[in-house]
């Protein structure tokens, strides 16, 4: 992706951070000579630079996996309208703040019975707080399973981008900081906190 070196973040706690909070995210592949792209949510293993995941057997991604060296996952963290009425100095435009990170990586179909079952026990232990996947009846279980195509994706690189009006000044800076902690939508606020750290790490 296009990375001014201002926006860019490099450390590895940062970026995983990231893709475990905002797991769902988008696979990208090269299928029939065209990008082709699966919205699924992600296991994220940072300990072993590791992401898992599955998709319908249904789907037709999975059959050309093996043609790609490298596949793409976009991870979409929190994101935010930017108004240039926040700006002291004028005139200026309308932008949009946004974190996100691009995982690279090797991708290799699971096959293995147990493997599968780990990985979609820790999948579902990422979200669900009431319904335990181990209570289902082992043959509807393994019965499920034959619908699927399990994956794991070995990283090989990571870019992260924190576009947080690092380009404007400090007041600029604060001043959008000041807007956004008005806002009632969630997201807006996430950047602004973010925005904040950011100061006080400058």
């Amino acid at each position: 992706m296009y990375l001014p070196q201002h926006f860019a973040i490099t450390n590895p706690e940062v970026l995983f951070d990231l893709m475990q909070r905002f797991s769902f995210a988008t696979l990208v592949s090269v299928h029939e000579n065209r990008p082709f792209a699966t919205h699924i949510p992600f296991a994220v293993y940072p300990e072993r630079n590791l992401l898992a995941s599955h998709m319908a057997r249904a789907n037709p991604q999975w059959t050309t996996f093996a043609q790609n060296e490298e596949v793409l996952v976009i991870f979409q963290g929190d994101h935010s309208f930017i108004s240039p009425a926040w700006y002291e100095k004028h005139p200026s435009v309308p932008t949009w703040n946004y974190m996100t990170v691009h995982a690279y990586g090797k991708l290799h179909i699971v096959e293995e019975p147990a493997v599968v079952k780990t990985h979609l026990h820790d999948l579902v232990g990422q979200y669900e707080q009431q319904w335990k996947m181990d209570e289902l009846p082992q043959e509807y279980l393994y019965g499920m399973m034959k619908g699927i195509v399990a994956f794991q994706i070995e990283i090989t690189r990571l870019e992260g981008k924190f576009k947080l009006s690092q380009n404007r000044s400090r007041a600029d800076q604060e001043r959008v900081v000041a807007a956004l902690e008005q806002s009632p939508h969630p997201g807006d606020r996430a950047v602004a906190r973010q925005m904040k750290k950011s100061l006080e790490q400058a």
